[in-house]
């Protein structure tokens, strides 16, 4: 399949600036792919579609506020810096993305806080807007990080046009995460309340975690019409032992696998074994699915409503089916669902 072959129109007014007020109250769209069948609902209802023994795979990454702006050394220039990973801890080195990107050579400084407490050296460049930083700070690495907290903000996606909010560092976090390292939210998991993961509980449902923390490249527009020579950027996952025994226990009793996530479902399919059973990994994964595309770890998989020409449009394609994902995302758009991270949600069965 082609480039092309992703692209759809999206109305301006689709895009959710908001997320719902409950979190689970969003709408839900259920895509059946043995029946071909689409039906509405809302995301609460998710339960009603998993048993006792059924596992529900999670993504406990937590966003840190990745966002700070900082005033360049002489002119004052305002710049924005997107900490992207942490290169080394010891000299407090960072990949960054930086905008404007044409002001900012090697060796300029910016000053962050109106204290200019934090002050980053450019060190080297990595791509066009990406830039290596080197974090100057009197105090400990607990106390530099606790800095970084306190001047950077919850790293709404660009689409979004309004300002950041007190009450998004909250709401642009699953209640479930725990782990810092992720820029950007696993955004399917924005639906689920405790109350509903405890209702799930209740009902004999399981739960495995696993860690990828989600980076930038997973919304690097694609480039090329042939997309065997697109590039995923690589991210870091953990899969624990026992979220691979829950996993492969429910494949050997013939209960349901759900990937909450195409960061989820990204994970599960970077560590399979010739049994295709998932096997437990840590390190990087920098998988790129699309259609054809045999799966081989879950067998349904809850997401949001994705950009045009987006690799987890065509991820979502590749597991449901491409004609019946086009079917879906024309009912999604008549219907008036919201699309993106604080969007609506769909259950692929």
């Amino acid at each position: 399949m082609k480039l092309s072959h992703f692209n759809f129109d999206l109305p301006k007014e689709l895009l959710a600036e908001y997320p719902s007020e409950n979190r689970d109250e969003a709408r839900l769209m259920v895509v059946n792919r043995k029946e071909g069948t689409i039906e509405h609902k809302m995301f609460k209802d998710l339960i009603d579609y998993f048993d006792e023994g059924d596992v529900m795979v999670l993504n406990n990454t937590k966003v840190f506020p990745a966002r700070l702006y900082g005033n360049k050394e002489k002119t004052g220039a305002r710049i924005e810096v997107f900490l992207l990973r942490e290169l080394n801890e010891e000299q407090r080195l960072w990949d960054v993305l930086v905008d404007p990107a044409r002001k900012i050579r090697i060796g300029n400084k910016l000053y962050f806080g109106d204290d200019e407490s934090l002050v980053a050296e450019v060190i080297d460049n990595t791509t066009s807007r990406g830039r290596t930083l080197r974090f100057l700070y009197d105090g400990s690495y607990e106390d530099f990080r606790r800095k970084l907290k306190e001047l950077g903000e919850t790293p709404l996606p660009k689409y979004i046009k309004r300002e950041v909010e007190p009450e998004d560092e909250e709401r642009y976090q699953t209640i479930y995460a725990k782990f810092e390292g992720a820029v950007a939210a696993p955004t399917a998991g924005l639906h689920f309340s405790k109350h509903l993961l405890k209702r799930l509980e209740i009902k004999g449902a399981k739960f495995a975690e696993v860690t990828l923390h989600v980076g930038l490249g997973t919304f690097n527009p694609v480039e090329v019409e042939d997309l065997s020579k697109h590039k995923m950027d690589s991210e870091e996952l953990l899969i624990p032992e026992d979220a691979a025994n829950i996993v492969n226990g429910a494949k050997q009793n013939k209960k349901k696998v759900c990937a909450v996530g195409t960061t989820v479902m990204r994970a599960l399919e970077s560590s399979v074994s010739s049994e295709k059973l998932l096997n437990a990994y840590e390190g990087w994964t920098n998988k790129f699915i699309f259609p054809p595309y045999d799966f081989s770890i879950a067998d349904c998989m809850v997401t949001n409503f994705h950009t045009p020409k987006s690799t987890l449009l065509m991820m979502v394609s590749a597991f449901a089916g491409h004609d019946l994902i086009k079917k879906a995302y024309e009912e999604a758009v008549k219907e008036k669902y919201k699309f993106y991270s604080y969007g609506d949600a769909m259950l692929i069965l």
